[in-house]
């Protein structure tokens, strides 16, 4: 993150911690709700509140809640998340990143078996570990109409209900949802854990 642009943005430093957090609250429009977004070095949090009670609208983190209202806060943040981190934060190609990191952990190259941006990551059995596509958020629940770059992982099955938050990680789109889980590759996406959910994937697919 860039301190600066963090203020130029409307962020304001908390000082009564050592720790170095930046506090952001924003009204999302059309709502009766304001965000407030915190940063510190080591993560990103977002709640949303109303207005008048300032009250937290807890609904927003059940991962089960997904109607059309939750799924519309969630996108008026998604929308501003991406803004912030494409405004304050020193940034790289996530999907570019992942791909290389791929290749050089696993020795793998993409194929593309269909005619399409879709692409696979093979094992050296000749299974897929990984299935890199670009999708359009509506498929994964979010109202919009942007595309966005996901990953289906194999995952374990007992997991898979912790590890799904509907925010950056979600029941596997257009594969077996019991075992296979799509994380979206955007900057909000913790990419250690995509790293490490990347490599569980290819021991399942390797050992089974």
């Amino acid at each position: 993150m860039i301190p600066q642009k963090l203020l130029e943005f409307g962020f304001e430093k908390d000082n009564s911690i050592n720790a170095e957090i930046y506090i952001l609250k924003r009204d999302l429009d059309n709502s009766d709700f304001y965000v407030r977004i915190e940063i510190s070095e080591s993560e990103i949090t977002a709640q949303a509140f109303e207005k008048e009670t300032d009250e937290r609208y807890t609904l927003l983190d059940v991962v089960s809640a997904n109607g059309v209202f939750v799924g519309q806060l969630r996108e008026k943040i998604r929308k501003l998340m991406e803004e912030i981190l494409a405004t304050c934060f020193e940034n790289t190609d996530i999907c570019q990143k992942y791909v290389d990191y791929i290749k050089a952990k696993f020795g793998a190259e993409q194929e593309y078996p269909w005619e399409d941006e879709a692409s696979v990551f093979r094992c050296p059995n000749g299974k897929w570990f990984g299935l890199l596509m670009r999708i359009g958020f509506k498929k994964l629940g979010i109202e919009s109409d942007e595309p966005v770059w996901v990953v289906n992982l194999k995952a374990d099955a007992e997991k898979i209900p912790e590890l799904v938050n509907h925010k950056t990680i979600f029941p596997a789109w257009h594969m077996n949802k019991k075992y296979w889980i799509t994380v979206i590759l955007t900057t909000i996406t913790d990419f250690e854990l995509l790293c490490k959910l990347t490599e569980r994937s290819f021991d399942l697919v390797m050992n089974k």
